[in-house]
């Protein structure tokens, strides 16, 4: 098995405390038995358990961070007239294309973007690119931890740090945690706060981390933020610094199922997450993504569309004396049940047909996350909520 890494990658796992039982565990994470056994995909993780109908009608789905609509028309125009040719690998260079739109977008050089299906291949690559028994992994807590399994999996010692009181990462205590740490993982809007982290502090960290290790900013919900495109970290990878920036297809853009992702960092960096050769959307999706990162007047409506349907349910919420942690700036808000945890309320919603977070943050067992739909989803979540929160 550990003759698909690449020799010099190898040498690297080992320099790193990999054993060679270690590695062949690694490379299992992306040929199949592993990753199926991790569910590294995102939240299509936690789909499969929660995705059954509701009784006596259709599912109200708001647990998830999925997008309320589909792909923009753009986007499936583009995918349909690709499918087409898809007997071909790469029928007119739809890959190369969708790098140089990124970089076009994002002011980068094209050296500095590499695609993939998904952004949950891009955090595990990380983890065994940068983590080992000897160099962990810190994050904040709560937020996005699917990356806990794939850090524990490799053996990788990983230090959870709660959110500063106003749901900040606290990226002082992060480096305190874990000095030597191989990745310190951001989150910025936070899965599942939608909090965001002042970009000054993701730059203390980036200029105080220890030398060789990476900071990974995932970015998988900053279209959906009211301070986009002014509060990315892309100009660090511009400033070339030891930073990845995660991004997805599967928010604003409405093609969770699709699966695509994208990553920005230094070509040395995306060199060294290259495990494997080759590992890329569909030709249709690519094509899709691309004619989806230009339709930037989808975007903003899509934005405004969120934000009113977020203040709508923040008003329902506080209206019932429940509290909401916030400020969210992505597509979905946390709420404190109090009385009950978050796992009984899951229950009580998907009797009466309503699809909410699965209980995943144990660091908060009475605080549940709902994701923002579209009216009609909220308004459905609204009259379920009058019968249960009395």
């Amino acid at each position: 098995m550990t003759h698909l890494i690449k020799p010099e990658i190898q040498d690297d796992l080992l320099s790193r405390g990999y054993s060679r039982r270690q590695m062949m565990r690694t490379a299992m994470l992306f040929t199949g038995g592993a990753a199926a056994m991790l569910n590294i995909s995102g939240e299509a993780a936690f789909a499969q358990a929660e995705d059954d109908a509701a009784p006596g009608g259709k599912m109200i789905r708001i647990g998830l961070n999925e997008c309320w609509t589909g792909p923009m028309e753009p986007a499936q125009k583009a995918a349909a007239a690709t499918f087409a040719n898809a007997n071909r690998y790469s029928p007119s260079g739809e890959a190369e294309r969708l790098i140089k739109t990124i970089a076009t977008v994002e002011n980068v050089p094209e050296a500095n973007v590499a695609v993939y299906p998904g952004s949950g291949g891009i955090l595990s690559r990380t983890i065994v690119a940068y983590c080992s028994p000897t160099r962990g992994m810190v994050m904040a807590d709560p937020s996005y931890n699917n990356v806990v399994r794939v850090a524990k999996y490799v053996k990788a010692p990983v230090a959870l740090v709660p959110l500063s009181s106003d749901y900040r990462h606290d990226v002082k205590a992060m480096l305190a945690a874990n000095p030597n740490a191989g990745m310190y993982y951001v989150v910025n809007p936070n899965n599942p706060t939608g909090t965001m982290t002042p970009m000054a502090e993701i730059e203390w960290l980036v200029d105080n981390k220890p030398a060789g290790s990476i900071v990974l900013i995932d970015e998988a919900y900053i279209h959906l933020s009211k301070g986009y495109p002014n509060n990315t970290a892309v100009h660090l990878v511009r400033a070339g610094k030891e930073v990845i920036i995660a991004r997805t297809f599967s928010k604003i853009f409405g093609m969770a199922g699709a699966r695509a992702g994208f990553l920005l960092a230094q070509p040395d960096v995306l060199k060294k997450i290259q495990l494997y050769e080759g590992d890329r959307p569909s030709v249709a999706t690519v094509a899709a993504c691309n004619a989806s990162l230009t339709a930037t007047d989808i975007i903003a409506a899509r934005r405004k569309e969120l934000m009113e349907n977020k203040a709508m349910t923040i008003a329902f919420l506080t209206k019932r004396g429940l509290r909401v942690i916030g400020p969210s700036e992505g597509n979905m808000v946390m709420v404190d049940w109090k009385s009950k945890s978050n796992k009984e309320m899951i229950a009580i919603y998907k009797a009466q047909g309503v699809q909410i977070a699965a209980d995943r943050w144990p660091i908060w067992p009475t605080v549940g996350r709902i994701s923002i739909g579209n009216k009609a989803d909220m308004e459905g979540f609204f009259n379920v909520s009058g019968k249960i929160l009395t």
